[in-house]
């Protein structure tokens, strides 16, 4: 089933410019990247599929939004990483991380904008961008391998039922009784945990390493995050997807940005719809200007 259900999202899309492009070892370190017509160098739109860092494709890139974005005059990256059975976090983070630094070092053959780039994903995809906008710069200016020199910074991230943090502490923290997400499939393999070291100080550790609000800095991008979900009140059984997407993250991560004065809008599923290519326009053409 999923296999056809990826068939038919790709069907409607335009073939990528560059297919599976391999940045790294493993045979899921690869990326397509879309470009539209013109010299450049074009703003780049990260996308990073969802699926509990156990499953998801690229392929998961919706078309009408890959569409819009081209007709933006943005180029388009869509990214595959390592699932967690193959590793536990953080490898998914800096799998991308990896992606966007090998996106950036072939920027001037791929007519794209190093300084121009913002992120976006739904659930996993939504929590890595977060990661990865938050996250201090993993450019490491002194190594031999020239990809690892370029920066990770981005310039916006527009989220999709995303999560600040994974952590069930910092869930219970905001309204969400355990279990929370220790009850959803991805969470041992994720942190590399057996249930009985949940509430150890080396599971303590790994919430707050894997937790893109841990990393949060007034000089971190923007954020839209929007959710098919309603901001209500939820127990020990409630339903398992509203959980590990609830808004309460989005509105947990709003006040801490909001304290650092950094623009985070969010949207629920009983408000008016935001538009993720206006947001991305307002927050290239800002960084474009120099302000």
């Amino acid at each position: 089933m999923l296999t056809f259900l990826l068939l038919l999202l790709a069907q409607d899309k335009p073939a990528p410019d560059v297919a599976d492009f391999r940045y790294g070892e493993h045979p899921r370190n690869v990326f397509d990247l879309w470009r539209p017509s013109g010299d450049g160098p074009f703003p780049l739109v990260l996308y990073i599929h969802g699926g509990g860092f156990m499953g998801g494709d690229k392929k998961s890139l919706n078309a009408k939004a890959l569409r819009d974005y081209l007709k933006e005059g943005w180029a388009v990256a869509a990214v595959n990483y390592r699932f967690t059975d193959s590793a536990p976090a953080p490898a998914q983070y800096l799998d991308c991380a990896r992606a966007l630094q090998t996106l950036r070092h072939r920027a001037k053959e791929w007519k794209l904008d190093p300084k121009l780039v913002a992120s976006t994903g739904g659930s996993a995809g939504a929590g890595t961008s977060m990661w990865l906008a938050f996250h201090d710069d993993l450019a490491d200016p002194t190594s031999e391998d020239p990809v690892r020199r370029e920066s990770t910074r981005l310039v916006a991230v527009a989220a999709h039922n995303g999560q600040c943090s994974y952590s069930p502490l910092f869930a219970e923290k905001i309204g969400m009784p355990r279990p929370n997400f220790e009850r959803h499939k991805f969470f041992m393999p994720f942190y590399d945990l057996k249930p009985e070291e949940f509430d150890t100080p080396k599971a303590h550790e790994r919430y707050e390493k894997m937790a893109a609000v841990t990393y949060l800095t007034k000089d971190d991008p923007p954020a839209l995050l929007t959710y098919n979900y309603l901001n209500e009140e939820v127990t020990a059984t409630s339903n398992l997807d509203l959980v590990v997407h609830h808004p309460k993250l989005g509105y947990a991560l709003k006040e801490r940005m909001d304290a650092l004065g950094i623009e985070c809008q969010v949207v629920c599923k009983d408000q008016p719809a935001a538009s993720v290519v206006d947001f991305l326009r307002k927050h290239f053409e800002l960084a474009k200007s120099g302000k």
